[in-house]
This record gives C-alpha cells, sequence and structure tokens, in this order.
C-alpha cells in the first residue's frame, strides 16, 4: 500500500506544476488533428460507420504525428501518434475489404434494401442467405407450380412481376414482388417430410424470383439459429398477407363476407346460404 501511494505521489506530488502558461497557439496541424478526432467520434454503426471513423481518426493521429515531429519535436509524441494511426489504417482496409467481399447482384441489392435491411439485417448475415439461393426467370404463361404435380422442395421469393395462384381453375389471389410463392406449402411440411402442391401458380408477366433449396435452406437454419427465426416471422407475415387477400375476394352474398378465421360461426350462422365450390374447398381444408 505505500509502495503504491509513493508511486502516485511521484507521479503528482513531485510533477512540476504550470508556472506560466504558454502564450502563442499552436499550429494549424494541431487544430485540425482535434477537429478530426471530433469529428471522427461522431461516425455510427455498421460497416460504413467504421469506415468513417477509422479514416478520419486515423487522419487525426497523422495530424498529430506531424505536429509531433514539426512543432513540438518530441519522439515519444510522434511515436504514439504514428503508431494508433497504423492502427487506424489497419482497420480501414480491414473493414474495407470485407464491405468490398459483401457484393451482390442488382437483384440481391433490391431485396436486401427492400426486405431485409429495413429489420436491421447486417450485411455479412444477408451475405449467408443469399449464398444459398439462385436467381431464376420465368416467362409469362409458365408455370411455377402445378396442381398435384410439382413437388415442394424449394422456396423462393418473388423479386420483379405477378404470378397468378389458381386452384382447380378457380382465381384465388395474386403474388406481388417481395412475397414468396410458397410460403403455405413450406410452412404444411416438417424437414423431413415431402409433399406436392394443391394449387397451380401462373406467371401473370416476365418474372424473377429467388429460390432456396429445402436441403440447403435447413442447413443453414441448423447452423444460425437467428436466420431461422427470421424466416420463420417472414412466412408467418406472409401468410397472414395470403389469408386476407383470399378473405377479400370470397364474398357469400346478401351483404355477408367469408371470414376464414372463423369458419365454423359462419357455418352455424348462415347455413341458408349457398356456398361455393371454393367456399367449400375453404371450408373442408380448415377442418384438416
Amino acid at each position: 500500500m505505500g509502495e503504491n501511494a509513493s508511486i502516485w505521489w511521484n507521479l503528482l506530488g513531485e510533477h512540476p506544476l504550470c508556472t506560466a502558461w504558454k502564450q502563442e497557439a499552436e499550429g494549424s496541424i494541431y487544430h485540425l488533428a482535434s477537429i478530426l478526432f471530433i469529428v471522427g467520434f461522431m461516425g455510427g454503426s455498421g460497416f460504413f460507420g467504421l469506415l468513417y471513423v477509422f479514416s478520419l481518426l486515423g487522419l487525426g493521429f497523422l495530424c498529430s504525428s506531424v505536429w509531433a515531429w514539426v512543432d513540438v519535436c518530441a519522439a515519444d509524441i510522434f511515436s504514439w501518434n504514428f503508431v494508433l494511426f497504423v492502427i487506424c489504417f489497419m482497420q480501414f482496409v480491414h473493414v474495407a475489404y470485407q464491405v468490398r467481399s459483401v457484393t451482390f447482384d442488382k437483384e440481391f441489392q433490391e431485396l436486401y434494401s427492400s426486405l431485409f435491411q429495413p429489420l436491421g439485417i447486417t450485411l455479412p448475415v444477408f451475405r449467408k442467405i443469399a449464398l444459398c439461393c439462385q436467381v431464376v426467370s420465368l416467362e409469362k404463361e409458365h408455370c411455377y407450380a402445378m396442381q398435384g404435380k410439382t413437388p415442394i422442395d424449394k422456396l423462393s421469393l418473388l423479386v420483379s412481376g405477378r404470378i397468378r395462384v389458381t386452384v382447380d381453375g378457380e382465381f384465388l389471389h395474386y403474388i406481388f414482388p417481395l412475397q414468396f410463392l410458397d410460403s403455405p406449402e413450406w410452412d404444411s411440411l416438417r424437414p423431413t417430410e415431402e409433399g406436392i402442391f394443391q394449387v397451380t401458380l401462373t406467371a401473370e408477366t416476365d418474372c424473377r424470383y429467388v429460390a432456396w433449396r429445402r436441403k440447403k435452406l435447413y442447413l443453414l437454419f441448423a447452423q444460425h439459429r437467428f436466420i431461422s427465426r427470421l424466416f420463420s416471422v417472414l412466412i408467418g407475415s406472409d401468410i397472414a398477407d395470403k389469408l386476407y387477400a383470399l378473405n377479400d375476394r370470397v364474398n357469400m352474398g346478401k351483404g355477408h363476407r367469408y371470414d376464414i378465421r372463423l369458419p365454423n360461426f359462419y357455418q352455424a350462422a348462415t347455413p341458408e346460404i349457398t356456398r361455393s365450390p371454393l367456399i367449400e374447398h375453404f371450408r373442408k381444408n380448415t377442418r384438416r
């Protein structure tokens, strides 16, 4: 305890105090370094925020090194500032390389900025998602899936165009960009199960979509639980949008609208209303 006290006394108590302050101000290089430090510490987070911070701090330490070499002529001040400048420069190069390596095609850039970036998904996480999928084109009037024939072996997200969904030739709803093509089919199967489409999906215009194979996507989910929860939320929201789209299409007549959330209630409340084949299809599927 006594040794620690003596050290602090030597550092503080016996250190000579400033008796006369320097009248002239330091050179412009010193003040420029201080301004760069202030502005540099105002940077944000993320890759571009780190680039901003390390670039300005590096320039600030470089100016301090020049100031120490030219005006102060102090080797220790120069050495410390120059070492800190080298560290900031290395960090800047490292972050710039990471940003450079995370580059995508036009479709993926639009997908990230429109869907994933608003959710706070970082570029490295999105890169892992993008590496597991591929961009596919679908010409007008070509089918993405046929009822009772096409196996459910992937999950796809529409990037551009419009898809028409029908069952037994009856129109159900449209699928628009940034909506999944097969979210209900994906959610209806367990990872070890297999199934086929119960609806037909036809391109009304030239379309482009990104597709994830089931095995690759489930492997990604097993490795990254955060991505699994992210897709669970996205798929659940997409299914809810499709259900409301179906609800808007079905009308029972006489001012009544068939609510697919409460099929048993409407069945009991309006038994005299004749049901269309489409309503019967919803009712049977709901009972299952």
